[in-house]
């Protein structure tokens, strides 16, 4: 009778689980079209760069290599000292400028006279990669939080997205990106994005676990979800593709052969080092 009893609560303890978990990593529903005019694109990640051949990531040139081949782009948004939004992707100036220090700590009129990875091309504002893009092809755009500055940088996002014309969607691993969006702009697309933080630093970290298994998502309600290629056996990805259908854009694709796997069985991908 111990043993049954046991058993009974167990079971019970982990249906209580099982839902709970269900009901936190569920995006909610959405209509396919708010979305649909993004699927079935390429997107250049950081736009068409080569960096060791003098078109660094996240550069004017490589976003103009990207428009003028048809791809679209993936490109990535900070907050600067004097609330500019400029392209850039790391928090720090290390890897692409030389300088150990934070993008965010800086004012533009410094942050302009820095070349990347010793080009000609410089740190690029958001404003001029919209002008330069034109519609021409679509945006996943990656807004980066730094600190808790989310409610500072969505709504100067937005005032330059307010005026464009061309399809672009917003993406964050931060999910208050995607709440601001949510209450203050619903009826742009957005994503969460995620992978298996725990596959190269395994460790105990409660807000990572829910980020990899996508548990914000019942707050968070998103479009899509931007995955790893490499993690998409993650029981809460195949739950929101199989049950939701929700939109999936895998990152960052390495080479043909990984290409050629996942096409047609994903609704976009992010690509880097080759050309489809």
């Amino acid at each position: 009778m111990m043993l049954k009893k046991i058993a009974r609560t167990m079971a019970y303890i982990g249906s209580i689980i099982t839902g709970f978990y269900l009901f936190t990593s569920a995006p909610g529903f959405h209509k396919r079209e708010k979305w649909q005019h993004l699927t079935g694109w390429d997107y250049a990640h950081r736009g068409l760069h080569d960096n060791e051949h003098g078109i660094p990531e996240n550069s004017m040139a490589a976003f103009q290599r990207a428009v003028d081949k048809g791809y679209g782009i993936e490109l990535d948004v900070h907050l600067t000292a004097d609330n500019q939004l400029v392209v850039f992707h790391d928090d720090t100036l290390t890897r692409m400028c030389g300088i150990n220090k934070k993008i965010s700590g800086f004012l533009y009129s410094y942050l302009q006279q820095l070349r990347l990875l010793g080009t000609g091309e410089g740190i690029p504002l958001f404003k001029d990669v919209l002008a330069l893009v034109d519609g021409k092809v679509p945006l996943i755009i990656e807004l980066k939080v730094d600190g808790s500055n989310q409610n500072l940088l969505c709504p100067l996002v937005w005032q330059l997205l307010s005026g464009y014309k061309g399809s672009y969607c917003i993406e964050s691993f931060h999910p208050f990106v995607l709440q601001w969006f949510k209450r203050h702009q619903p009826q742009v697309v957005r994503g969460q994005l995620s992978c298996n933080f725990f596959k190269e630093n395994p460790h105990c970290d409660i807000v990572l676990f829910l980020m990899s298994n996508l548990m914000t998502n019942f707050f968070t309600h998103p479009d899509f979800i931007a995955y790893k290629y490499l993690d998409l056996k993650n029981p809460a990805v195949i739950y929101n593709r199989k049950l939701f259908r929700i939109m999936t854009v895998v990152w960052t694709i390495p080479g043909k052969p990984t290409y050629d796997r996942f096409k047609g069985k994903v609704d976009a991908m992010i690509f880097e080092g080759f050309e489809p």
